[in-house]
């Protein structure tokens, strides 16, 4: 008879090593060596390195559709909270509290439905519509409130609202606006980073930007490869891990 220990560490085995494919370990293994080369060749932000380290294993679970994903996305979320608020990235940091609140929810919900799902056409671009109308009023407001890059950060701050409640819900539409979001993202961290750099700004720290940088880098590949696993069904019963 398996104790409930036993039970509870045989979990955590099938959902963090079975079932992978060579490639999927390989580019693994590159985008989590990334973010440490990057903090050993800007070791200012430990805290920037722990956000970019657990948001890469986040949605490379994510991607695999198992529910472990909300745990790292947990220690992402708080770290990133961090990282953001002393950067003046207002718009990330609302938003990273909200993936705060929404990673026991998708714990809950990834725990009632194996199955991913599709919108119809019509829907789809409903959806993406009122992702650029949302868009627009969050750069208008992070305007007001004198943050920084407010029409990039209110790609982070908004659709990545819609992103992150399609993702809980399992709906395979979430990875093209994170493909936006990692798009975004990506400019915004590098635009900081150079302002940096260049003396422009004081606001936050190099190896906290840079770190950024490189986890949305990884991120785009996951979301552009998600949707080919997600589109497949391999995500479904959370990646083989569940019968």
């Amino acid at each position: 008879m398996v104790s409930e220990s036993q039970g509870i560490w045989h979990w955590f085995y099938v959902q963090l090593f079975t079932n992978w494919k060579k490639f999927e370990v390989i580019y693994i293994s590159i985008l989590v060596l990334l973010q440490l080369a990057v903090y050993a060749i800007v070791p200012d932000s430990v805290i920037g390195m722990i956000s970019g380290v657990a948001g890469v294993l986040c949605l490379i679970y994510g991607m695999k559709g198992r529910k472990i994903n909300f745990i790292f996305g947990l220690v992402q979320c708080l770290a990133m909270s961090y990282v953001a608020w002393i950067s003046h990235a207002y718009g990330s940091f609302a938003m990273d509290i909200v993936y705060v609140i929404s990673q026991p929810i998708g714990w809950f919900m990834w725990g009632h439905d194996e199955a991913t799902h599709s919108f119809s056409k019509t829907i789809r671009n409903w959806i993406f519509l009122g992702s650029f109308i949302a868009w627009a009023v969050g750069w208008w407001i992070l305007s007001l409130l004198h943050g920084q890059l407010p029409y990039l950060d209110s790609i982070n701050f908004v659709v990545s609202i819609i992103a992150q409640t399609l993702y809980i819900l399992k709906y395979k539409e979430n990875w093209s606006l994170w493909i936006v979001v990692n798009l975004a993202n990506i400019i915004y961290w590098s635009i900081l980073s150079i302002q940096m750099v260049s003396g422009y700004t004081k606001i936050g720290n190099l190896g906290s930007d840079l770190s950024q940088v490189a986890l949305q880098a990884a991120l785009l590949f996951n979301s552009v490869y998600a949707i080919k696993v997600w589109g497949s069904g391999e995500a479904d019963n959370e990646g083989g891990t569940s019968v």
